[in-house]
Formats: C-alpha cells, structure tokens, sequence
C-alpha cells in the first residue's frame, strides 16, 4: 500500500490537484429586492470553498441579521478612520448610509488560493474592478420585471412605505449598470438562478489564468507520453 500511495504522490494528476491557485473575487450586485443575497446564500451554503466578504456599514442592523456574519456595524468616525488610513478596497454611499470592503482579508484570501464572494452595489464593483483587474468576475441579478421587484420589496416587511419607495427609485439607476458586468442572471426562477451562479464559478475557476501550475502540469504529461 505505501508503494502504491507513493506512486499516487508522485503522479501528475496529484500535483495538479495540490498545485497552488490563486483565488477569484465573485462580485454580485442588483436592484434590492432581485435575490442577490438569497443567491449568494445557497452558494455558500454549497461551497466550502467559498467565503463571504463581510462588509462594514453604518447603517443599523435589519431583524436578525449578526454583527461579524452579516456585515460588522460601525459608527461613521470609525468608517473614516479606515477610509482615511487606505484600509478599505471599495465603498459607497447607499440610501443615505456608508458600506465598505476591509482589504486586508480579501487580499490574504486572495493568495491562500480562496474564492472570496461579495455582495455590493454596482458603485463597490466598478471600484473593486479598477483594484483587482483580472481576479474579478462580476454577476448582475436582474428582477424578471417591476412588479416583481416591488412584491419581493414589501414580503421582506422589514422597510417603511417612505424606503421602499426609495428603493424603487433607485432600482432603475441600477439597472442602468448591467453592462458592465461579465454575466447576467434574470432571476425568474431560484433554482434555475442557481445552477446558472454555480456554473459560472465553476468555469472561471477552470481559466488558466487562475491555473499557476499548469505549464508544469503539461510538461510532466508530456514528460510520460
């Protein structure tokens, strides 16, 4: 058996399998209200591999939502002390209140070889963009139309008449961004979203950008032929 595992140690496959990956950032963004959350969600709940960007906000905690988990909830001189000190990638101003990324654990994940999700709006993501270049694939959720944007809004049941409304109006400036994204997901139907999500991460994990160890992978194939 020790023969055989050392065999299996020294094979090409084993190597490519252990060899070294540099992680991607997978950017969602969408109107409040397109499932953004509830699809970044289920992938984690999926992919071990994957970790959850979390976000530092000034805006109060939602029912239930966990400070730490969910985002980490700062008062605004905190925010602009890391703003000020060159600690954040991105950050945006959002129905009147501040959101940001912490750099320091995106780029340590980043060169572990981790896959790092984000869920933002389409202001972080131009930002993270600019930043991070090739390391970012980009999805924007699109409602499957208005009125559904707005039913999903109200079932939340966790914002006045006045946000909603807001949230509404901004739906559109949003929307106004789809371009700029790599792929596009009309959420119409959870699962079907889903399964289109996982496939995009699974393909751009394949990349040979994000393949290192490749060149060597090959000669050692080419190496046994």
């Amino acid at each position: 058996m020790a023969g055989a595992a050392s065999e299996q140690e020294r094979s090409p496959e084993s190597q490519a399998v252990r060899g070294a990956r540099r992680g991607l950032l997978l950017v969602l963004s969408s109107p409040s209200g397109a499932g953004k959350t509830t699809l970044a969600r289920r992938l984690l709940a999926a992919d071990p591999s994957l970790r959850m960007s979390v976000s530092v906000t000034t805006r109060p905690p939602r029912p239930g939502e966990v400070d730490g988990r969910d985002y980490r909830f700062i008062d605004p001189a905190e925010f602009a002390r890391l703003q000020a000190a060159g600690e954040l990638l991105e950050w945006a101003e959002v129905h009147g209140n501040l959101y940001a990324t912490p750099e320091a654990a995106v780029l340590e994940a980043l060169k572990a070889g981790l896959d790092v999700l984000f869920d933002i709006d389409w202001q972080g993501a131009q930002q993270i963009r600019e930043r991070m270049g090739q390391d970012v694939v980009s999805v924007f959720i699109l409602p499957p139309d208005g009125q559904t944007l707005e039913r999903r809004l109200r079932e939340r049941a966790q914002d006045s008449e006045d946000v909603v409304q807001r949230r509404m109006a901004a739906a559109a400036t949003e929307i106004g961004h789809w371009g700029e994204y790599d792929y596009v997901i009309v959420n119409a139907d959870l699962q079907t979203s889903f399964s289109g999500l996982a496939a995009i991460l699974a393909a751009e994990r394949l990349k040979r950008v994000r393949q290192p160890d490749l060149p060597d992978f090959v000669r050692a194939v080419l190496a046994g032929l």
